[in-house]
């Protein structure tokens, strides 16, 4: 027996106390550690982004978020590490500090990937295919030498220190049997939310000082381990709009709940005919997805300033929704939200893969109906089964990155990785390819020049272009430096822009240009600059711009993606005989038209594919355990008001049963629905 092993001569009792003062000295090493990391995070997000708050604000609250998780910790890791510490010290010791390597290791790459991403790490992650995840990784530039280095450099002196100092601390029993103890008070009894939500200047901010590894722990079970919603159709819990609460807001009927959880009769009005003049056939409709296009930059009011002159005057002459919000964080929300207004399902409506139901779009109802469909973007369309839902869907055309032929330039390659053709290039492809015909056209279009790794053609140009825009926005020296950080991403933003009046100029020039109308929105907002609420994430704006407007409006209410095939397909039916069902499985009541700020939709919204924790409804936002109130220019206020907190958990989770029964039985809508309204193949 070495002299690191336990001796044998001891009794049970000296084992005991010598293990448990073992683990508080490793343990409080532990604690050190994390707290020295949160400094270096802090210092890290300082030098890549600016500090959100006071270096002394934001650090007391990260080591308050660091300590809460090492103690929610202590106790499980505790009951471990004392047999095996009565087996053998040596093994209790190797097992324990390894444990903490492997934890620092992770820590690593979670606060890497928050300092790049601005987004928290949870269980979004398993929600992509390997090939998925290589593709955006390398995209966004992969893992450089000096990452490698700096990594290499921090675990290395992690394994020094765990070797070295616990050896020097010399605590008492005592001291070292309360730790593990208030650490099984915290595991009986839980934390409080209140004591884990800051309250900093930024939802920024508030992100920063989070434990980036009790984050992604914390997700990854709620993933795996997800709360059950058991559906009890007769239970006074279910029965009933999930938003019936919100009293100014329509009602859905549902007509079949045991078989179709969202199946229920149409009832959205149609609010566009005031505002548009009637043509002598059907019209074109042309969608545009803008990747990344968030309200927090875009138009007159945005708080970090306008970075797209030519969408500003083109809201000017449309219908221009400034209050808008995407029903997701990331793209993989924004076809089946916008073309058919689905629910979320597990992992987003795409997620479910060939599992995908029968449902009825935009794209079905208006190919039933004479209408030639077709899809643009420059990417894989294979990415986030956007092809396997768009052919569900019986698209006449796929023009994805793999359709476009020679004579067409890719964006520039990020370690040999590029998202595809930018979006000059897919306009470019579209006007080649789509030609003007007596057939009504419904197109859409998605473009991808305005995501990390924010990579365009002609940068120095538009570079230069941020830098003059800044002075046109009259932004002080010391502005402009904050700025700089992210010259790559608002040099995109304007090259975006640039695009889209290309786009515009050249469509002007078709014969078809008359009798279209063009519906303008972004995915979700960029989250790469930092965010100040947690509704920023979602806050887009909404651009139906056409010649056949008779009048335009700023709007000010508040609508979502859900309500835009609704409304699209209710002026359509009434306004040029087009043939849609009287049930439906809309989760929009259709586009709030009112000038003034008001909410009357109820919606779930899903940042990520594993992370479905906000919810609207009138003016408050339910983000997990917190309440927001939304204000005018969508602000949000944290309210404490359990009435209305439980009012919104109650209509969430009457989403949620519903959601969980979709998820279960994998039914949209009746058979006969669908082939009375999609063209059979």
């Amino acid at each position: 027996m070495t002299n690191h092993e336990t001796p044998n001569y001891l009794t049970f009792s000296q084992k005991l106390r010598a293990a448990t003062t073992s683990f508080a000295g490793i343990a409080i090493v532990w604690l050190v550690l994390i707290l020295l990391f949160s400094l270096l995070e802090i210092g890290l997000s300082g030098y890549t982004h600016g500090l959100p708050s006071g270096f002394f604000t934001l650090t007391i609250w990260s080591w308050f978020s660091d300590i809460l998780f090492w103690w929610k910790w202590l106790f499980l890791l505790f009951i471990i590490y004392i047999p095996l510490y009565i087996l053998s010290s040596v093994i209790a010791k190797v097992a324990f500090k390894s444990f903490i390597v492997f934890f620092f290791i992770v820590q690593i790459g979670l606060i890497n990937y928050f300092n790049t991403a601005l987004v928290l790490l949870g269980a979004d992650i398993f929600g992509y295919s390997l090939q998925e995840i290589q593709q955006t990784v390398g995209a966004s530039g992969g893992v450089s030498l000096m990452s490698v280095l700096v990594f290499s450099i921090l675990i290395a002196l992690t394994v020094l220190i765990l070797k070295f100092l616990p050896k020097k601390l010399n605590l008492s029993i005592y001291t070292s049997a309360i730790l593990p103890s208030i650490s099984f008070l915290i595991f009986i009894f839980g934390i409080s939310p209140s004591l884990r939500l800051g309250s900093l200047q930024s939802d920024f901010a508030n992100n920063l000082v989070v434990n980036k590894s009790d984050h992604f722990y914390q997700a990854s079970y709620n993933h795996y381990f997800p709360e059950i919603y058991e559906t009890d159709i007769y239970a006074d819990s279910y029965i009933g709009n999930y938003g019936a609460n919100n009293t100014n807001t329509i009602a859905f009927e549902y007509v079949d709940e045991t078989n179709y959880p969202f199946l229920h009769k149409e009832v959205t009005g149609d609010v566009l005919t005031p505002f548009l003049n009637q043509a002598e056939t059907p019209p074109n409709i042309v969608i545009i997805l803008v990747e990344g296009l968030g309200r927090a930059f875009t138009n007159e009011g945005a708080y970090l300033g306008n970075f797209t002159p030519f969408l500003d005057t083109l809201s000017a002459e449309s219908l221009y929704w400034k209050n808008f919000l995407s029903q997701g964080g990331r793209t993989f929300a924004v076809l089946p939200s916008l073309l058919g207004s689905l629910p979320f399902a597990q992992n987003g409506f795409l997620g479910m893969g060939q599992e995908m139901p029968q449902q009825l779009s935009l794209l079905n109802i208006l190919q039933k109906n004479g209408y030639h469909t077709s899809y643009y973007y420059g990417g894989d369309a294979s990415f986030d089964n956007m092809a396997l839902y768009l052919k569900n869907n019986n698209i006449n055309e796929l023009n994805d990155g793999g359709a476009f032929p020679q004579g067409y330039k890719k964006l520039p390659a990020n370690n040999g990785f590029t998202w595809g053709y930018g979006d000059k290039e897919m306009y470019r492809y579209y006007m080649a390819s789509r030609p003007v015909n007596k057939k009504p056209q419904l197109s859409v279009l998605l473009t991808v020049a305005s995501h990390s790794p924010f990579l365009i053609d002609d940068a120095p140009k538009y570079a230069a272009k941020f830098e003059e825009r800044m002075s046109v926005l009259g932004f002080s020296e010391e502005k402009k430096d904050a700025y700089r950080k992210y010259q790559n991403i608002y040099s995109s933003i304007l090259y975006t822009d640039d695009a889209l009046k290309g786009f515009f100029d050249d469509y002007k020039k078709r014969a078809d240009f008359n009798n279209t109308i063009f519906v303008i929105t972004g995915d979700h907002r960029i989250p790469e600059i930092p965010m100040s609420t947690k509704i920023d994430r979602y806050h887009v704006p909404l651009i139906v711009y056409s010649p056949l407007l008779k009048r335009t409006a700023e709007i000010a209410s508040i609508s979502t993606h859900f309500d835009i095939a609704p409304s699209l397909i209710s002026y359509l039916k009434n306004n040029y005989d087009i043939k849609s069902p009287e049930l439906t499985t809309w989760m929009g009541q259709g586009l709030d038209t009112t000038t003034a700020f008001q909410n009357l939709h109820h919606a779930p919204l899903m940042q990520t594919k594993t992370d479905m924790i906000d919810f609207i409804s009138g003016e408050y936002h339910l983000n997990g355990d917190a309440l927001f109130k939304i204000t005018e220019g969508m602000g949000e206020e944290p309210l404490q008001d359990e009435d209305k907190k439980n009012q919104l958990l109650s209509e969430f989770n009457k989403f949620k049963i519903r959601n969980s029964q979709f998820i279960k039985e994998k039914k949209m809508i009746p058979d006969s629905l669908f082939t009375s309204y999609t063209l059979q193949k």
